[in-house]
């Protein structure tokens, strides 16, 4: 059993912007999936899918970004899922916009999303994945550009590393981590060289 959990903020107010880049690829991976999000509960809009034998829950914490920990907590529990069997998505300021990093494990870094999870559940032994929202511009302070929008020109890099991430998670809950890691864990200039 794996719990998919993508973090962002509730509400119209919030949707499409940097900061939800975690909840676009959950919801991309319930249309990959064909499940729907109808349930609620543990603070969060689930939905449950099942690949070959594995049954995944896929998750969008209904807290704020900065008590994700609190819904996170509360769904491993309910559903007795083990942190390493914890795969959560979010942005990430340090990266470049369409990159993604793959993670077993690690600090949360500055991303407060994260320092909540860690925080509530008292490991960081569980994987990740870091969807690159960068670079901010220095006019700019970091609160106000992660709860912008993705202008026109960025939205198919956006996508794009939407659509890898779903890639990536699907490898991953089949057991493959390490070649989702060798996959995609690459800088957009590997890409351009080959």
């Amino acid at each position: 059993m794996w719990l998919v959990v993508g973090l962002g903020n509730p509400g119209s107010k919030y949707a499409g912007t940097r900061h939800n880049a975690g909840f676009m690829v959950v919801q991309r991976l319930g249309q990959r999936w064909d499940v729907e999000f109808d349930r609620r509960g543990n603070s969060s809009r689930l939905a449950e899918a099942r690949r070959g034998r594995t049954r995944i829950f896929l998750a969008l914490p209904q807290t704020f970004m900065n008590q994700s920990g609190q819904a996170v907590q509360s769904l491993l529990s309910t559903y007795k899922v083990k942190p390493e069997n914890l795969l959560v998505i979010y942005d990430d300021l340090d990266l470049l916009l369409g990159e993604i990093r793959i993670r077993p494990d690690g600090s949360p870094g500055s991303h407060k999303g994260m320092r909540s999870i860690v925080e509530a559940i008292g490991t960081t032994m569980f994987p990740r994945i870091r969807l690159g929202i960068g670079p901010r511009p220095e006019a700019v302070e970091a609160v106000d550009y992660v709860l912008s929008r993705f202008s026109e020109e960025e939205k198919p890099k956006i996508k794009e590393a939407v659509e890898k991430a779903c890639q990536a998670v699907e490898m991953i809950v089949a057991g493959h981590l390490a070649e989702a890691m060798n996959t995609f864990n690459r800088r957009q200039v590997d890409f351009l060289e080959k």
